[in-house]
């Protein structure tokens, strides 16, 4: 069964740090690039990082750049995703996802196949 379970998320205020973290079980983790996307209320889900199998490229949103970083380790089956310096804007919920191939696509969620349920990340102004 094919699982990814995220963790981490909670209540922080601007300016503070998260640490998410996105356990894999059940897929072949070394075929498949690795994202993470956010989805705040009433808004569509958004692109936030991604960091690919093939060649080690992460890719970031812009609202994000030099804020967080997404990393992967490889012998633990695990992606995280270290927020700096938030803002009340970053608050949403997280969902890790996987996919095989960008196709181009690599900010969209289209490109990923598996998804986790999501933490919620809240930031207070």
């Amino acid at each position: 069964q094919v699982q990814l379970v995220e963790s981490g998320g909670g209540l922080v205020q601007a300016g503070g740090s998260l640490r998410l973290s996105c356990v894999i079980s059940g897929l072949t983790f070394l075929r498949y690039n690795m994202g993470w996307f956010r989805q705040a209320p009433g808004k569509e889900r958004e692109f936030v990082a991604t960091f690919s199998v093939t060649g080690g490229n992460t890719y970031y949103a812009d609202s994000v750049k030099g804020r967080f970083t997404i990393s992967r380790d490889n012998a633990k089956n695990t992606v995280d995703l270290q927020m700096n310096s938030l803002k009340p804007e970053d608050t949403a919920v997280y969902s890790c996802a996987a996919g095989e191939y960008y196709n181009g696509r690599y900010n969209s969620p289209g490109a990923y196949d598996i998804w986790g349920q999501g933490t919620q990340v809240t930031v207070s102004s």
